[in-house]
């Protein structure tokens, strides 16, 4: 697997322009209670795989659905 220098994201406004957030769907888990799954993948590929599930969800919402590429890598943290 490659590393990954960049990363896809559906996003969606909630309220306003300056309001945005990264759409997703729910997952039912057989250990947790539903979790959501963000709609973000690190190539072009993978995004396009989750484009009918973005467009479903902006025909649901009635909102745009913007893909965005962040291209700026930078490591926060290192979890061991």
């Amino acid at each position: 697997m490659p590393r990954i220098e960049s990363m896809y994201a559906f996003i969606a406004e909630d309220t306003g322009p300056d309001d945005e957030g990264v759409i997703g769907i729910q997952a039912i888990s057989r250990e947790y209670a539903p979790i959501w799954l963000p709609l973000v993948g690190a190539d072009m590929a993978r995004a396009n795989s989750l484009r009918p599930i973005a467009q479903g969800i902006a025909h649901k919402l009635g909102k745009k659905v913007t893909l965005v590429h962040f291209s700026n890598r930078e490591d926060v943290e290192l979890i061991t």
